[in-house]
């Protein structure tokens, strides 16, 4: 017996004349059954299901989500596999409204219409009205819910697991976030004489920032020396042609070069993920973060478009940006921006350290104390003295994996080692 192609058209409204498509259930290919939910609909009181009247194959979808429809508007066509149930069903007619599975819905409720967007896919949330509602009750995005029922259709248990899933993360955050508090209600005067200091305004902020930000990122971070000898040489000569121009041309200016050109090389370095978690963002301008001590606390000032400045215009603004952070005189908007970080400890001394990235930056690199180490080299067959740069980068790892921050890691070492490859 050939199959035949039936239509199914909205049935009977019970006086009601336009209600809105805010699910389409099924598509072009699926087999489904007799009394399987075909679309869900929204009234002025309550949202339904309209289901399939008999057994087959969807050939057609008709309508979309968003889609204003009325009764005899045809929703899909259907390829019918049993002669019988066709004959059946057309005696049955199909405007018997209990064939309308009503769903949970109160009159003062109305379940969310998803708004038409040409980049939405209308197939991918598949819950009922009930399922919407307690969704919305619990402020639930259903994009975020992995759906347990038949073709993935999210569940009533599915919004209570991830609810309880997104509870218990809230807790090991606050855990984490909350260990300092719990040691100050600790007396320790009962052990010996104390001196209580308040934390200034900044290392405050810094301090919750510091803290969000070593909670909820996976930090990575790698270690490089990386051998400075001819830089230095470099840079000692040109000490004088800087301070004609009343210039300080410090180590970290040629960093923030080098650093920019790996930048260009590793865009994902240049880049932040977006408030889900789910896109990258890759920056095409290149403002990079310098710590600065103040006595106050650490401050991060920001060097705007250090692609397009030279060596001395960079050094300029680093003396710059210092001396206006430690005399307390920085705007918001001279902290704002930041692309990448640098930590320099050079002046306090140490080898290595895991400097905090700077949410939502994804990588910040630290630099400590330069010293004289013997190397030896294999190309001359001698042990000679170089002069080392501890290096040391950390890096979200949801962004960067270990072997892309090793390569950046190596190609900032390369052109801190000949600072000629940077005209490459």
């Amino acid at each position: 017996m050939k199959n035949l192609v039936e239509k199914i058209v909205v049935p009977d409204l019970n006086g009601t004349s336009e209600i809105n498509v805010i699910e389409v259930l099924v598509a072009s290919g699926d087999q489904v059954e007799r009394e399987d939910s075909l679309i869900t609909v929204e009234g002025d009181k309550a949202a339904m299901d309209i289901p399939s009247p008999l057994s087959g194959i969807i050939k057609d979808v008709k309508v979309k989500v968003g889609d204003i429809v009325k009764e005899g508007d045809e929703i899909l066509t259907i390829e019918a596999q049993d002669e019988k149930e066709i004959t059946e069903t057309g005696k049955k007619t199909f405007k018997q409204k209990e064939k309308l599975i009503q769903r949970e819905s109160e009159s003062k409720f109305q379940v969310p219409v998803i708004p038409k967007d040409e980049n939405f896919n209308t197939t991918v949330i598949h819950a009922g009205p009930g399922v919407r509602r307690m969704a919305w009750e619990f402020g639930v995005d259903l994009l975020k819910v992995k759906g347990a029922g038949q073709k993935g259709r999210i569940l009533r248990e599915d919004i209570q697991k991830y609810i309880r899933q997104q509870l218990q993360i809230s807790k090991i955050k606050e855990e984490i976030l909350s260990p300092i508090s719990v040691a100050h209600n600790i007396d320790f005067s009962k052990f010996g004489p104390v001196e209580k200091e308040t934390l200034s305004k900044t290392k405050k902020i810094a301090g919750t920032n510091l803290a969000r930000n070593w909670a909820t990122i996976p930090h990575v971070t790698q270690f490089w020396e990386t051998d400075i000898t001819e830089l230095e040489i470099f840079r000692e000569k040109q000490k004088i042609y800087a301070e004609k121009n009343k210039v300080r041309l410090t180590l970290l200016a040629f960093v923030i070069k080098a650093v920019v050109n790996a930048l260009k090389y590793f865009p994902h370095f240049n880049a932040s993920l977006d408030s889900a978690g789910e896109t990258l963002i890759l920056k095409k301008y290149f403002h990079i973060g310098i710590a600065v001590d103040t006595p106050t606390g650490l401050v991060v000032p920001v060097i705007r478009d250090a692609d397009k400045k030279r060596l001395l215009e960079l050094a300029k603004e680093l003396e710059d940006l210092s001396k206006k952070a430690r005399a307390n005189r920085l705007s918001l908007h001279d902290m704002q921006g930041g692309c990448f970080s640098v930590s320099n400890l050079g002046g306090a001394g140490g080898t290595f350290f895991t400097p905090i990235i700077n949410s939502p930056e994804v990588a910040i690199l630290g630099i400590a104390k330069m010293e004289w180490k013997l190397s030896y080299s294999i190309k001359d067959n001698i042990c000679k003295t170089r002069l080392i740069l501890p290096l040391s980068l950390s890096y979200d790892h949801r962004v960067i994996d270990g072997v892309e921050g090793a390569r950046f890691i190596a190609y900032l070492s390369e052109r801190l080692s000949d600072i000629r490859t940077l005209l490459l």
